[in-house]
């Protein structure tokens, strides 16, 4: 992928987010610069529905904007840049407020796939809770030190979850993180609606969630992305 491309996707996954709900005026997707792996690229502070490819900014890993110009930087990009120095498979990071993830992160229920199309969540997700090494915050990750300590909570998981704040989810493409983005909300809602119906739920078991993960091809994400794509009002365009 070159530069071009990555702008036009990088516009399109913040549209393909906020069309589905999970960003609504906050929360912020990136993709790793495909010129330079020790910069990402993302947005201006914007919402992200809202965002045109001029808003696009580039940023050290170590959150520092190379031409700053006239644009606000969000304040949580520590989260991007410390995931993808910790990470070099990880190529887009996606920071959400994803309503129904909320709850998981602050009772102790484990969210857990139920559902194949939210298998690449994986069956262990951990939770960051910025007191456990920063005391009382106001929640947001606003320096490097913070986001290397939620980097490390997520390791080389595909999720975490911020306790009262949302989750950050890292992935190998912007197709691939919107993807896993969507198919968590949507996931986090069912696990809701099936507890409230009482009985045990049958999860997707480890060797399931591996199977259906490793047999995911390329042509799965690009039907999705081309159906996000027309909800959104943006033009679909194929990447192999």
């Amino acid at each position: 992928m070159d530069l071009s491309d990555a702008l036009e996707d990088l516009v399109t996954a913040n549209r393909i987010l906020a069309r589905d709900g999970v960003v609504d005026a906050f929360g912020h997707v990136s993709v790793r610069d495909p010129a330079d792996r020790d910069r990402y690229l993302m947005s201006r502070a914007r919402a992200p529905e809202l965002i045109e490819r001029d808003d696009i900014m580039a940023f050290t890993l170590d959150g520092v904007a190379v031409d700053a110009g006239d644009g606000a930087a969000y304040a949580e990009r520590h989260i991007h840049g410390a995931v993808y120095a910790r990470r070099p498979d990880v190529l887009a990071v996606v920071h959400s407020h994803s309503p129904s993830t909320i709850p998981f992160g602050v009772t102790g229920t484990p969210l857990r796939p139920l559902m194949h199309m939210g298998a690449a969540m994986g069956t262990g997700i951990p939770i960051w809770d910025s007191r456990h090494h920063f005391g009382d915050t106001n929640l947001l990750v606003v320096n490097m030190e913070m986001g290397r300590d939620l980097a490390a909570t997520l390791g080389e998981r595909p999720v975490a979850l911020m306790r009262g704040h949302g989750c950050v989810v890292g992935g190998g493409g912007l197709r691939e993180v919107v993807f896993n983005a969507v198919y968590l909300e949507l996931n986090a809602d069912l696990q809701l609606k099936a507890q409230s119906l009482g009985g045990d739920i049958v999860f997707l078991s480890d060797g399931e969630a591996q199977a259906i993960v490793g047999k995911r091809k390329s042509f799965t994400l690009e039907r999705a992305w081309e159906r996000w794509c027309l909800r959104a009002g943006r033009r679909y365009d194929h990447r192999p």
